[in-house]
């Protein structure tokens, strides 16, 4: 009879994440289309940081409590598996076309913050206050870049875009990111009880339930981007958090309190530094990413997670 009900429960997170992800796309593409704001802008900011809100709230929360020390694995092992699993599902199931810019200068401003990360933290085995304010630094100059690139790339808005009032758009983000929350957290829980009922371990469960299921946001917002054919908020979504992240996260993280590195995280850095380039290499030639370069990413996110049991 339980797990009935955890499967029941399963089911309806899912509808909610699916359901949620409808909405939070189509709110975040009207906005852009009534403000001519280009949809990869949406992607790489609102729809970014709305997906990496649970990863925000963990660790600052984390940091408020003098906890600070989980930040640098939940913050590398999310971007990890948004590159190598949510991207390659993604491009599985719709291959995704990628903007000459995020090719020129977004994956490789991610790949340099990713360096400066394992730079700063291997250095003095922590994050202090001055380096949160370097990341904090290279957030602003991140901002900036978005706000000149929305500028120079403004768009005219289509005939329908005044179909719905901006109120209802909104309105359809937040329901939306609610909804894929909500989902997420319902849908994490039942997988949980079913693993821990079917006898799997606590190691084996955080490894795989809890860590996908942290990153469902991500995985719905952009495959139902890529269905919709709105392809920069997919990808725009996944690099976006990435930089969100290391920045805001961790930034903002270290100027609470400081952040400990541990010798550990050098190979996940150095293996999320990998998956960057992978991404990069897969997308450099045709600007995009295809179902043989997602399988290449399902593959490779398979090999680090034997290297994570082993």
């Amino acid at each position: 009879m339980e797990i009935l009900l955890q499967v029941l429960l399963l089911a309806a997170g899912f509808c909610m994440l699916v359901k949620g992800a409808d909405w939070f796309v189509d709110g975040a593409a009207g906005i852009a289309e009534k403000f001519g704001i280009p949809h990869l802008v949406i992607g790489l900011t609102i729809v970014a940081m709305g997906t990496s809100a649970p990863e925000a709230a963990v660790s600052i929360t984390a940091a408020l409590k003098g906890n600070a020390g989980i930040t640098i694995g939940n913050i590398v092992g999310s971007n990890i598996l948004n590159i190598l699993i949510i991207l390659g599902i993604a491009s599985v199931i719709v291959p995704i076309a990628v903007a000459k810019s995020t090719v020129q200068v977004e994956i490789p401003y991610m790949l340099a913050i990713t360096i400066l990360l394992l730079v700063l933290g291997y250095t003095g085995n922590k994050i202090v206050f001055w380096e949160g304010a370097v990341l904090w630094a290279a957030f602003i100059l991140y901002l900036a870049y978005l706000f000149w690139m929305a500028k120079k790339n403004k768009e005219e808005a289509p005939e329908n875009a005044e179909e719905k009032p901006v109120w209802k758009l909104l309105l359809l983000v937040v329901v939306g990111l609610g909804l894929i929350m909500l989902g997420s957290d319902v849908a994490v829980d039942a997988a949980t009880a079913i693993a821990k009922i079917l006898g799997m371990s606590e190691r084996l469960i955080g490894l795989t339930i809890v860590a996908l299921g942290t990153s469902l946001p991500e995985l719905v917002t952009s495959v139902s981007a890529a269905r919709k054919g709105k392809a920069d908020i997919a990808i725009g979504n996944i690099v976006g958090s990435n930089i969100f992240n290391i920045l805001f996260v961790v930034g903002t993280t270290a100027l609470i309190t400081p952040v400990v590195f541990e010798a550990k995280f050098v190979i996940d850095m150095l293996i999320s530094g990998a998956a960057g380039v992978l991404l990069w290499v897969c997308v450099f030639k045709d600007h995009k990413l295809s179902r043989t370069g997602g399988l290449v990413m399902l593959a490779g996110y398979a090999a680090y997670f034997l290297y994570l049991i082993s």
